[in-house]
């Protein structure tokens, strides 16, 4: 049990220490590369290689519900519960949100429902899915160099420890972060299934929780310092970044190993709650701004993705038979 409790805390404690240093060698690599800390936010904070192996297993393996939770489950965490939570704690506001910046992740999560309409994603439609990744990071980083970007509303006071960073440790210390921020989730959550365990719960109570539990805490670590910072933009490229990677860039890569069979639930549900909850934030950061009950709304989405879908399907994101 001692060494459970070691796995908890030093999981926080890394989590806790990197997630500030995440912020910092974003904004270093924004500025050592003259790109904004938008784009490198969807680049980098929205890339998730450990969900992709989980994912590519599951289909390799046949087990599209795990394949299609990595995708849209996984999703669902960033862009409702960890940025609803992030609202809940500091009201996000923006300078600016241009209208042809918000639209890429609405047509991202509309493509791959599109393409899963008939009940599969085929190597065509991963072939698709990946053109359609490299698009959209190619637009929005012409946007960015056009002077068409996310900013956030003043621009954070506690990130000059970010002037002065080279761009070698810019890199460095921005990938070191990514990955010790996973570390970290990792421990946390080895430790507290083990002690859960200890105590007679059951495996699916471990499931149900704990496994999104690390993936939050991942997501969090990634957006909510960065929202305490005073950089909103940082905190909704985590969004649009996971938009990108997981319903394009993923699924893409997944339907290239083997086609991936998307069941009723995943078309009837799953599927167009993510739809609608990119939606609905779009529609918030017009109003530039995401206020306190704002991310109250995006908690309660993830909540009835989550329940819903459990009640009306059981709790495979992709429904009974994959």
């Amino acid at each position: 049990m001692g060494l459970d409790i070691a796995f908890v805390v030093a999981g926080i404690a890394l989590v806790l220490f990197f997630a500030g240093r995440l912020v910092t060698g974003t904004i270093a690599f924004a500025r050592g590369f003259g790109v904004s800390a938008f784009v490198v936010s969807v680049i980098f904070l929205g890339f998730d290689p450990e969900n992709l192996a989980v994912g590519a297993v599951g289909a390799f393996e046949s087990a599209g519900g795990i394949a299609l939770g990595t995708i849209v489950g996984s999703a669902m965490v960033a862009i409702a519960l960890a940025f609803g939570v992030t609202a809940l704690v500091v009201p996000l506001r923006f300078e600016q949100a241009p209208r042809p910046i918000l639209i890429v992740p609405i047509l991202s999560v509309l493509l791959m429902s599109l393409l899963a309409w008939d009940g599969q994603l085929s190597r065509l439609d991963g072939l698709i899915l990946l053109a359609g990744y490299a698009a959209g990071i190619v637009y929005l980083v012409w946007l960015s160099r056009h002077g068409i970007d996310i900013r956030g509303a003043g621009l954070g006071k506690k990130t000059e420890k970010a002037e002065g960073i080279g761009r070698g440790k810019a890199i460095g210390l921005l990938v070191l972060s990514l990955v010790m921020i996973v570390v970290g989730s990792e421990l946390l959550v080895t430790g507290a299934t083990n002690l859960i365990e200890r105590f007679g719960l059951s495996q699916t109570l471990i499931g149900m929780t704990l496994v999104a539990l690390a993936i939050s805490i991942e997501e969090l670590a990634r957006e909510l310092p960065a929202a305490l910072k005073g950089r909103p933009e940082i905190a909704f490229g985590n969004v649009a970044g996971s938009v990108l990677t997981f319903f394009l860039f993923n699924a893409g890569i997944i339907a290239l190993i083997r086609p991936l069979e998307a069941g009723a639930a995943a078309v009837q549900f799953y599927l167009p709650m993510a739809a609608a909850t990119v939606v609905l934030i779009s529609a918030f950061l017009l109003f530039r701004q995401i206020p306190r009950w704002a991310g109250a709304i995006l908690v309660t989405a993830y909540i009835g993705f989550a329940v819903g879908g459990y009640l009306l399907y059981g709790a495979s994101p992709a429904g009974p038979g994959g």
